[in-house]
């Protein structure tokens, strides 16, 4: 009995032992829920006001650049209006952009942030997303980069600085698509396809010779900095090679501005356009292909023909596919407006021209290929196509939108190009190599216009003066693509010290040579004040003009607009002639589907904004159905059928490519009006460039 008692007493001791440390975990749990539940609610608190500081932070540094470009603007109209033309609205930015870098950088400290803490880990490579675990917590921090060690404090010191510089691809995926988007579709194709042999010249010949004279002479200059002592860091010739062929890229934005102000030679603004046009997107992909140059084997940055095979494939390939990827859109985009009712909804209209040609350049992106190239081509494509399948609201809305797109796009960059020579965080300013890249900029552009200019005059009827050789050499400034390609990668010393450099360029071409344009043209004696239109039309009135501006037109292009004239246009736009009197008649069916209503009724010609090719007669050519008769000016008369409407003269071609403004339409009849000797030239303020 007494066991059974003692037992029992004893089961109820360790009962009630356990229920009071049940009772007593019981209370610290809930005392540290309770803390741990004020602590998580204390962090909440902060993370919010953190939140909403960074908040307050990023829209007062977008503040600043959109003070800039207010500012720029307004000044921009004072220059205008007392007709100030040493400085353009470009240098305007870049000073107003350096100004508020250096205010930013000395007059502005913000106070080191006590939360930063520096911690070391033993990792063989840097993961660009780092979860941490804190107390249980995990977090996510993303990769800014490699920071020197003497550069820790001012990284910490300098939040705003860093809060203000973007991320390079903004400027590949935002700024840059419209700006070579608007330089395609803006193209003044008249006098661009007429020097078109010598613009390809110096766009794809000119630049690849500019990159390796640069890149010869950089190299050079690299190794007796080594020898000096002068080089703190690794730095190859495939280095020096991507630094030529970035700054070959030229953007003659300022030159050209002045030019259509003052009216100078339009065949010496054509070829500065063509040029600044097309070696932008050869830059891109050289630049491309030269980092794609990888020797086999343990990357000692030896010459390899394979490697070398590769990367010159790579070029051919990027190019061609980029080309071809962004005419097909703009070939998609001109079928679209064509077979559907979206004109009669030019807003529906307008946004659809808009993200079709925008996604281009992101297409071209995700593909592998080069959006440059693809943009540019999709610009020239839609504006020889989509824009005369648009309502007359949504052409008046695409040009204006592309331009005020360019306008800002441009002005946006050069303000942050001043900007970026305070803030940024790793600059290497080397006098030597600063010196050495000056002479090499100036030797490759030499490279490129003098001797060439030498082998087209060849074969060129109208030959490059000397005086347009020595502008072009002076006009060719450094400006948004230079920047764009040098600051999409900085993680090295020798990138580094190219952004560096370039950023001295930019600045020397764009105050020097473009404020100094007005005054190279007064002593190369260029003429100013020239209505090429006006004398284009006197120049054909004698008959070995005529002749020679015929000869002058290259017979492959010719070749291109009678095919062009005949059945692209007919199939994307609705104007040229019917596909029905163009294509065999076993192709009927297809011809009546592909050939629109207002095809058969001359109801909507083609009405390009500029004029291609030069007029060569004063012909009148009725049109009605089948049936084109022909007057010249002489009286006689000349008619034909089918057969005859299905073969574009070169003369037809030159009118329709050259006047097609000037068209009398009517019902089912295209009048087009003479240029006869005896009366005065016709003068079109939207003909002039």
């Amino acid at each position: 009995m007494v066991t059974v008692i003692s037992a029992w007493r004893a089961t109820r001791t360790l009962w009630l032992l356990m229920l009071v440390s049940l009772s007593v975990s019981i209370c610290v749990c809930r005392a540290s829920s309770s803390y741990q539940e004020e602590d998580s609610a204390m962090e909440n608190i902060v993370t919010d006001k953190k939140v909403e500081e960074s908040h307050r932070q990023d829209s007062a540094d977008l503040l600043i650049f959109i003070m800039l470009l207010t500012l720029t603007i307004l000044t921009i109209w004072l220059f205008k209006h007392r007709r100030f033309r040493f400085l353009h609205e470009t240098g305007l930015a870049m000073i107003y952009g350096v100004l508020v870098g250096a205010v930013l950088r000395y007059g502005i400290h913000v106070p080191r942030d006590i939360s930063n803490v520096t911690m070391s880990c033993h990792v063989n490579a840097s993961p660009a997303t780092l979860l941490v675990n804190v107390s249980g917590k995990f977090y996510e921090y993303n990769l800014k980069g490699e920071i020197s060690a003497n550069e820790l404090n001012d990284v910490q010191d300098n939040e705003m600085l860093r809060k203000v510089t973007f991320d390079p691809e903004v400027f590949f995926n935002i700024l840059l698509p419209p700006i070579i988007f608007h330089a395609g579709y803006s193209l003044k194709r008249r006098h661009f396809f007429l020097n078109m042999g010598s613009i390809l010249a110096y766009a794809f010949l000119g630049t690849v010779v500019s990159c390796f004279v640069i890149g010869l002479l950089m190299y050079g200059c690299v190794v007796l900095m080594k020898q000096v002592g002068q080089l703190g860091g690794d730095f190859f010739f495939t280095d020096c090679l991507f630094f030529g062929a970035i700054v070959s890229a030229t953007d003659p934005v300022t030159v050209l501005a002045i030019f259509n102000e003052l009216q100078v030679d339009v065949d010496l603004y054509a070829l500065l356009f063509g040029e600044s046009v097309l070696n932008d997107a050869v830059a891109v992909v050289l630049s491309s292909s030269i980092v794609a140059y990888q020797p086999q084997g343990d990357n000692s940055h030896t010459f390899e023909v394979m490697a070398l095979l590769k990367s010159f494939g790579m070029f051919l390939g990027v190019f061609s596919g980029s080309f071809a990827l962004g005419v097909a859109t703009g070939v998609v985009t001109a079928l679209v407006t064509k077979f559907t009712k979206l004109r009669d909804f030019p807003l529906l209209e307008t946004a659809l021209f808009f993200l079709m040609s925008w996604s281009t350049f992101l297409l071209a992106e995700a593909c592998g290929f080069t959006g440059v190239v693809a943009v540019l081509f999709c610009g020239i494509t839609q504006a020889h196509y989509t824009f005369n399948n648009l309502s007359p609201d949504s052409q008046d809305r695409t040009k204006q939108l592309f331009e005020l797109l360019n306008f800002l796009a441009e002005n946006f960059i050069f303000s942050y190009m001043g900007l970026t020579l305070f803030t940024f965080q790793s600059h290497v300013f080397n006098p030597m190599f600063i010196v050495g890249a000056f002479v090499a900029v100036f030797l490759g552009r030499a490279a490129n216009i003098y001797p060439l200019s030498l082998l087209l005059n060849l074969g060129r009827r109208n030959k490059i003066r000397s005086n347009f050789q020595h502008m072009m050499m002076f006009a060719g400034l450094r400006g948004a693509m230079t920047f764009a390609l040098s600051i999409r990668d900085t993680a090295t010393y020798a990138r580094q010290m190219m952004f560096s450099t370039t950023l001295l360029v930019v600045f020397f071409t764009v105050w020097i040579c473009g404020g100094g344009t007005t005054q190279m043209l007064s002593c190369q004696r260029i003429r100013v004040d020239v209505d090429s239109d006006q004398d284009n039309s006197m120049s054909i009135t004698d008959g070995s003009e005529r002749r020679s501006t015929k000869q002058e037109s290259a017979w492959l292009f010719r070749i291109w607009y009678n095919f062009d004239h005949n059945y692209l246009k007919p199939i994307l736009t609705h104007s040229g002639p019917p596909l029905t009197a163009t294509l065999p008649l076993c192709c009927g069916p297809l011809a009546r589907f592909l050939t629109s209503p207002q095809a058969y009724e001359n109801e909507c010609q083609l009405k390009d904004d500029d004029s291609d090719l030069i007029l060569t007669d004063g012909d009148i050519n009725l049109t009605y159905g089948d049936i084109t008769v022909s007057t010249d000016a002489s009286g006689s008369h000349m008619s034909g059928g089918p057969a005859f409407a299905g073969a574009a003269t070169s003369d037809d071609l030159d009118r329709e490519l050259t006047y097609g403004d000037h068209e009398l339409v009517m019902r089912g009849t295209r009048l087009v009006l003479p240029m006869d000797d005896s009366e005065p030239p016709f003068t079109d303020p939207r003909l002039r460039m």
